[in-house]
């Protein structure tokens, strides 16, 4: 999305956009107000579906607020939704792969037009601010775009093998990739658009027919890009869109047999449990998982410090540090230690927080009371086994009193602690001091995770960092973000160990192939 011809809005480029942006998404915002309290059904075979029972969208920033009411799905509604994609899935996978592309093309072109409005959904369900915000929304976009661009860079996935050497016997084979079926996409709260429209459309060009189910706090950004998709073109049940617990619609998804494949952003702990359940099918199927991080910067006393802490700042703090790639934990050299947090403490406390519509601020609200009441919780293990530098408290003043608001977080602790470890997902970051190199480089891989991880130094350094780090996601000296800002195309986003399933990155090279199976075709003649 550009506003200026100049200007391509990114992760990396969000901060400093040009005036028009902020102005139309302020006639979006205000114009969106009309839509507040509105029921959205379901789509299931292209027709909107309602269930007797209901549940209320309301916005963390201010929770009097009712963005929406959507449906509390039930199994049968799950079985139904895999139904309608399994009876499309023979005509929508033997469409010309050109046809599927330009119609997910279309529904990119879509989400360029509706960005602004999609973005202030993003925003007020999330909490994002509205750089981040809009930026979901682009980076959906993108990612559509890019699974086209791979599909086409490829020309359908069919290539000629070698020729037998038969005599009397002429024989050709052929490798072809072809869809799996039903795919099932599991989206989390914090990328709702990004990690709904990631998955959805490369599955969707490779001619599976999918099933999307939001998280149950923000479903409407989710129904927002199927309604792209239907609009663009796509056929009944090709796209379907279903909302409800996970316990109940989400586990009858995974149990259902019917289902080719899946892919699942959220929690290790939850995703494992899919992994397993997935697992008990008649045949091993495809399991895609993004299951979170607990990233590492290193600084080293080489390091620009100017650089560092703008970077660690993004970081640790962009989208009120819920963000798998959010920078959770830093290591910092010896000699510039004392300097270096100085002005962390400085940055950190600078950052405007609030609506997160409302162009000045920074953070917003986190997404929901159990958040909220686990950054009380980490809040006081913190002050018990370290020292907090900053932050620590929750906001209840005023503005804040009818949202979920909490101060940016940075606290010193012992390395021996658990909250070096444990994905906290909130606006808190451990820091800490080293003297050797090699002991902070074993100190960022001694985790379960490995999804991104960022560096302060030289650029030889820099060198042995990326060779040594076990992470899927690195970055060096980077001012734009120390872990965060992955983009399609430029920076691929997936990760190592228990933070990811395929060793693909989404929005790379390599992510598109995984929504197909290898086919051999060998055909023999005699001559």
């Amino acid at each position: 999305m550009a506003t200026e011809s100049s200007f391509k809005l990114t992760y990396a480029t969000m901060f400093n956009p040009p005036e028009d942006l902020h102005i139309r998404f302020d006639e979006a915002l205000a114009k969106l107000k009309g839509e507040f309290g509105r029921e959205h059904g379901m789509i299931i075979d292209g027709k909107d579906v309602f269930s007797p029972e209901k549940f209320e969208n309301r916005s963390p920033a201010d929770t009097d607020l009712v963005l929406g009411i959507f449906q509390k799905g039930t199994p049968e509604h799950a079985n139904a939704a895999i139904a309608a994609a399994k009876k499309a899935f023979p005509a929508w996978s033997h469409t010309p792969w050109q046809e599927r592309v330009a119609i997910v093309r279309k529904a990119a072109a879509l989400m360029d037009e509706r960005i602004f409005k999609m973005g202030a959904v993003c925003s007020l369900e999330v909490g994002k601010n509205r750089m981040e915000g809009l930026g979901d929304i682009a980076e959906a976009a993108d990612l559509f775009r890019y699974a086209c661009d791979r599909m086409e860079a490829n020309n359908g996935f069919v290539n000629a093998m070698g020729i037998d050497p038969l005599v009397g016997y002429s024989s050709t084979n052929i490798s072809v990739l072809r869809p799996y079926g039903v795919w099932l996409v599991i989206s989390p709260f914090n990328f709702p658009s990004a990690l709904t429209g990631g998955p959805t459309g490369s599955a969707l060009v490779a001619g599976n027919t999918v099933v999307i189910k939001p998280a149950t706090d923000t479903p409407w950004t989710p129904r927002l890009i199927a309604e792209c998709l239907r609009d663009a073109g796509a056929p009944d049940g090709v796209c379907n869109f279903v909302t409800g617990p996970g316990s109940t619609l989400g586990q009858a998804l995974i149990d259902n047999p019917d289902v080719n494949g899946i892919t699942f952003t959220g929690s290790y702990d939850v995703g494992m449990k899919i992994y397993r359940d997935f697992g008990t099918g008649r045949y091993v199927r495809p399991t895609i998982l993004e299951l979170g991080g607990k990233n590492p910067t290193i600084v080293t006393k080489h390091a620009n410090l100017d650089t560092a802490v703008a970077g660690l700042v993004r970081s640790a703090f962009g989208l009120q540090g819920q963000k798998c790639s959010a920078g959770s934990r830093i290591y910092v050299e010896a000699p510039v230690y004392d300097e270096l947090v100085a002005r962390l403490v400085d940055a950190t406390e600078k950052l405007a927080i609030g609506d997160p519509t409302d162009r000045k601020n920074f953070l917003g609200p986190v997404v929901n009371k159990s958040a909220y009441r686990d950054y009380q919780n980490f809040s006081e293990e913190l002050s018990q086994y370290g020292k907090i530098l900053t932050g620590g408290k929750i906001l209840t003043d005023g503005e804040y009193a009818k949202g979920y608001y909490c101060r940016p977080t940075l606290a010193e602790l012992p390395f021996d602690q658990r909250l070096w470890k444990y994905e906290m997902f909130l606006p808190i970051s451990t820091i800490g001091k080293f003297s050797d190199l090699e002991h902070a480089m074993k100190l960022a891989n001694d985790v379960a995770y490995g999804l991104t991880a960022g560096f302060y130094g030289s650029d030889e350094e820099a060198d042995w960092f990326f060779d040594k780090i076990e992470a899927g996601v690195t970055y060096a000296n980077r001012p734009q973000g120390a872990t965060t800002g992955a983009w399609p195309g430029f920076q691929p986003f997936g990760g190592w160990k228990g933070s990811g399933s395929s060793g693909k990155n989404a929005g790379g090279l390599h992510y598109l192939q995984l929504y197909m199976h290898e086919q051999i075709r060998t055909h023999v003649h005699k001559l």
